[in-house]
This record gives C-alpha cells, sequence and structure tokens, in this order.
C-alpha cells in the first residue's frame, strides 16, 4: 500500500499549519522566517498533494476550505506530536518516575543482585514497578529485542553475545552442609570430599551432573549426588535439615546461621554474573539510572 507521507515534504506540514492560523501568506511566512514567495510555492505544492485550493482569496486575507477545516486539528496534534519525539530527553527524575521495568532473573540472581538492590529503588523510585520473570537464556536476546524484557541476569558464559553487558561481580563456590555436620569436622580430603552424599542445583531440571563433576572426572574421580532440585534457595533448606552436602555459591551462604561451609579440596572453576540489556534501552535515561543503582548495589 502506498505511504502518502513518502511523496510529501513533512516542512510543508508545518508551512500548512502557519497558513491555518494566519490565513495570509505574508504573515505565515514572517511566522516561519522565510520568504513571501518561498511560501507561496510551498501552497501550490500543497494544493496540488491534497488536490484542493486549501486557502481561497477572502475580503479580509484568506479563507480556508472545508478540507483545509478538516485538517486544522489533526495536524496541529500530529506537528505536536513529532515535536515531542525529537525533543531531547528530559532528565530523569527516579522521584517522579512510574516505569515498570521487566527484569529476567532466576533464583540466584534474585538474591544476589536484586534483592540488594531492591530497597534503593524503593526508596529513590517509590512509583516504579519491577516484573521479575524467568527466560532461558537462549531466549533472553529474543525477548529483550521484541520488548518483552528490559534487562537481563545471567553467567558471563550464557550471556547472549548480541546485548550490551556490564560485569558485576565474581563468584566461587564453596562446600556446604548444616552447622554441626559429622562429616564435616575439619576440611575433607579428597577422598573424603567423593564420599559425602550431595545435592545439587539443576535449573534444567533433573541433571546429576555438574562443574564439579567435571573436575572430579578430570582426576578420575567421582562424587555421589543423591538428590537434584531445581533451586538454589530449596537447596539451601535441605542443607539446613538433612546430612547433605552442596557445592554453593558463596553468596547464597553468606549470613546463614544453619549453614557452615568450607573449602573444598578441589579447585572448581566459578562464574562471573553480568547485566545485560538490548540496544534499544541502551541510552535511556531511566534504564541507565536503574542499571547503575542495580551495580552499584552488588
Amino acid at each position: 500500500m502506498d505511504n502518502p507521507l513518502r511523496r510529501l515534504d513533512l516542512n510543508l506540514l508545518v508551512t500548512l499549519n502557519a497558513l491555518l492560523v494566519e490565513h495570509n501568506v505574508t504573515r505565515a511566512a514572517e511566522r516561519l522566517h522565510l520568504s513571501q514567495p518561498t511560501v507561496s510555492v510551498q501552497l501550490a505544492r500543497l494544493r496540488d498533494f491534497f488536490n484542493d485550493p486549501l486557502l481561497l482569496p477572502g475580503p479580509r486575507g484568506m479563507r480556508p476550505t472545508a478540507r483545509a477545516d478538516e485538517l486544522r486539528a489533526p495536524l496541529r496534534q500530529a506537528l505536536a506530536a513529532l515535536e515531542q519525539a525529537v525533543l531531547p530527553s528530559s532528565p530523569f527524575d527516579p522521584s517522579l518516575a512510574q516505569q515498570t521495568w521487566r527484569i529476567a532473573a532466576f533464583d540466584y540472581s534474585e538474591f544476589t543482585v536484586l534483592l540488594p538492590a531492591l530497597a534503593g529503588l524503593r526508596r529513590l523510585a517509590p512509583a516504579t514497578r519491577l516484573s521479575v520473570v524467568q527466560a532461558a537464556p537462549s531466549q533472553v536476546a529474543r525477548k529483550a529485542e521484541q520488548g518483552d524484557i528490559d534487562l537481563a541476569f545471567l553467567t558471563e558464559a550464557e550471556a547472549p553475545p548480541e546485548l550490551r553487558r556490564r560485569a558485576l561481580f565474581r563468584e566461587h563456590y564453596v562446600l556446604a552442609s548444616r552447622v554441626g555436620h559429622p562429616g564435616l569436622t575439619r576440611r575433607p580430603t579428597l577422598e573424603q570430599f567423593c564420599q559425602l552424599d550431595y545435592v545439587i542445583a539443576s535449573p534444567d531440571g533433573g541433571g546429576f551432573h555438574g562443574v564439579t563433576d567435571i573436575a572430579l572426572a578430570e582426576l578420575g574421580m567421582a562424587r555421589r549426588v543423591a538428590l537434584s532440585v531445581p533451586h538454589f534457595l530449596f537447596l539451601g533448606a535441605v542443607l539446613a535439615s538433612t546430612d547433605l552436602v552442596a557445592m554453593m555459591p558463596s553468596r547464597l551462604v553468606a549470613g546463614n546461621d544453619a549453614l557452615q561451609v568450607a573449602e573444598p579440596p578441589i579447585e572448581v572453576p566459578g562464574f562471573e554474573m553480568v547485566m545485560l540489556w538490548p540496544e534499544r534501552v541502551h541510552r535511556d535515561p531511566a534504564h541507565q539510572w536503574l542499571r547503575e543503582q542495580i551495580a552499584s548495589a552488588v
């Protein structure tokens, strides 16, 4: 379908608006800081485009045709909207903001990234809202570009390359158990480490193999994984109430008086947590403020 705007210089609409206000070519030219002949030429082009004389000679200047009267209100509204669209962004005032931000996060990043930032966000921007959703790493880039999410938190290894990113922190694993666990009165040897019964967090569901098992396999060893759960936070509750142990990200265990931690007798690679966002919001003042608040909180 033909778009008529492609055949029209939008500056002509500014001229038409001035003519409909002044009803006089000379005064419209003064209003637009143009010469009278230039406005006359533009009026001729407008008449050709709309196939209507638009303004006719009258006893007191020019009088608009019925078509021009129809154009008056929608033209004024359209020009006002265009002017607003091209104006520079105004400074972001969090105290007045009413944005709803959609954030993709799993339980680990909810606890270690969003929770530390939440109090500050509520204090500084009390009328804003956060919608926390879950999205598989493979879906994050598409959902971000489509506008379904504004921000996401993933490990560096999971982060899609097409999104903007900012590193937040590095995480390492510790051996966690309930306080007073009979098998962990001291740091275990590698053989003792493998003889413990483990619970593992498997976000994909049902897995019994993780980075610890990869590190052990390189040494020709294996451990016993008795339970697989989908969430790290439930894993913590399991540890507190059983004799199962787990390799846990250190930030999830810090401050939990029900658990004790020890350094494992094997080096297990940690991970880097990154904040991700699409190009469409990179320069948005509100989004920039949100990113800074979260980064400073963690």
